[in-house]
């Protein structure tokens, strides 16, 4: 049997006899303490630096994780580190990490290095073992290429355990497609359709980048027109810390809820897309950031927008000299953020026009989502500005690829 008794409320056999499924509702998502001590940071460090004695580090990744120690005095954390920080804070309060995907261990991007290997003998080893506590375990695995059927593993895995963070990562978010099946029939329907609860975590590499229709775009759009009831939570986080803290969040809810997180690719290095070691000791994770650097009496537009983007419309604002116009961040699409987001929106007292900007085409993306959904919540109407509406998802050119995205930064201020 897949649930308890108290689960159900009832005894089992005659809940399965009758066919009546049901669970207790979950609460909404609410703010959760994710941070982590100065301590935790150190050991996570250490981790990242000492290795077993006799192991020969390849050469071209020894500075990488060098530059690990480095991040923290700096406080300039980049993608890997902050996940390593999420990994490894996890790891020290004894919780269970599955992670799996095509290129996993070492993170398609080579951003993560979760598994090292020896470049002499070929003993394979992982860093992050050395946070273990109590019945901690981390084991991170690449899988093999057929999404439909490891995504399918994982999702009957979290399923089964609950208390762990079970992630299944993409090599890229437009593979996830080949595991379209898994989506529809179990991680967004299953709890309605069989009372069967599941926290798997899809981390989807999603970005528009100029390497054309296959690795460009996760199919936000898909995911959003499946959101109803609060079934999963959908999040595309602008920051290391954010990712840091959402991750945490996922471990420490009380919900138990998919949850859908489309990752950067030329986010991973940016400088300008670090963190602060003081955003990993403190605060938690915020579904939507605030514009803190406009004064709210000269603002009359409003960008809302996720992920990438949000950094070529500052530096476009900045080159423009605007200060009319301020830039707000949803990190999570779904649920919206009902509670920060309204009272945000009325803040501004001259606000004329609210538009939302993407990188997709119009007819893909978090686009019609917005339009549909945020008007009631913020009281007022949303503009899309995107790429025209497509059948495939990006074009085949980096040269086409980026006149449209320099178009695309300049209407959002026209």
């Amino acid at each position: 049997k897949a649930h308890s008794d108290e689960e159900f409320g009832s005894d089992v056999s005659e809940v399965i006899a009758t066919g009546q499924y049901s669970l207790a509702p979950q609460q909404p998502p609410s703010e959760v303490p994710t941070a982590i001590s100065r301590e935790v940071i150190d050991r996570v460090v250490a981790s990242q630096l000492n290795m077993p004695e006799g192991f020969s580090v390849h050469p071209r990744l020894a500075p990488q994780l060098q530059r690990r120690a480095e991040m923290i005095q700096s406080d300039s954390i980049d993608w890997g580190m902050g996940e390593a920080l999420a990994f490894g804070s996890l790891l020290t309060e004894g919780k269970t990490i599955r992670l799996a995907g095509q290129d996993s261990r070492r993170g398609t991007f080579g951003h993560r290095h979760a598994v090292i290997v020896d470049k002499e003998t070929g003993w394979q080893y992982k860093p992050l073992k050395q946070c273990y506590e109590g019945n901690a375990k981390l084991s991170v695995y690449d899988s093999l290429l057929s999404e439909y059927a490891a995504l399918g593993f994982e999702y009957g895995y979290s399923v089964i355990r609950p208390d762990a963070l079970v992630m299944w990562e993409a090599q890229f978010g437009d593979f996830v497609n080949g595991a379209q099946t898994i989506i529809d029939e179990f991680i967004t329907s299953g709890e309605q359709k069989w009372a069967q609860r599941s926290d798997v975590t899809l981390l989807l590499p999603h970005g528009y980048e100029g390497q054309g229709p296959d690795h460009s775009s996760a199919r936000v759009e898909r995911f959003l027109q499946l959101c109803a009831q609060d079934n999963i939570t959908v999040a595309m986080p602008s920051t290391p810390a954010s990712y840091f803290h959402l991750l945490r969040w996922q471990v420490y809810s009380p919900l138990i809820r998919p949850l859908i997180v489309f990752t950067p690719k030329s986010l991973l290095r940016a400088k300008y897309a670090t963190s602060k070691t003081e955003d990993f000791t403190s605060g938690s994770f915020r579904s939507m950031l605030p514009d803190t650097s406009v004064d709210k009496n000269q603002v009359t537009t409003v960008l809302l927008c996720s992920g990438k983007v949000y950094y070529e419309l500052v530096a476009e604002r900045e080159k423009l000299g605007r200060t009319d116009v301020a830039i707000i961040r949803l990190e999570r699409l779904y649920p919206l953020p009902q509670i920060t987001l309204p009272p945000e929106i009325a803040s501004f007292p001259n606000l004329r026009e609210v538009r939302w900007v993407q990188e997709e085409p119009a007819n893909q993306g978090a686009g019609s989502f917005m339009q549909i959904n945020l008007p009631p919540v913020i009281n007022h109407a949303v503009k899309l500005i995107s790429r025209p509406a497509s059948s495939s998802p990006a074009v085949g050119s980096h040269h086409r690829h980026e006149e449209e995205q320099a178009l695309l930064v300049s209407q959002a201020f026209n």
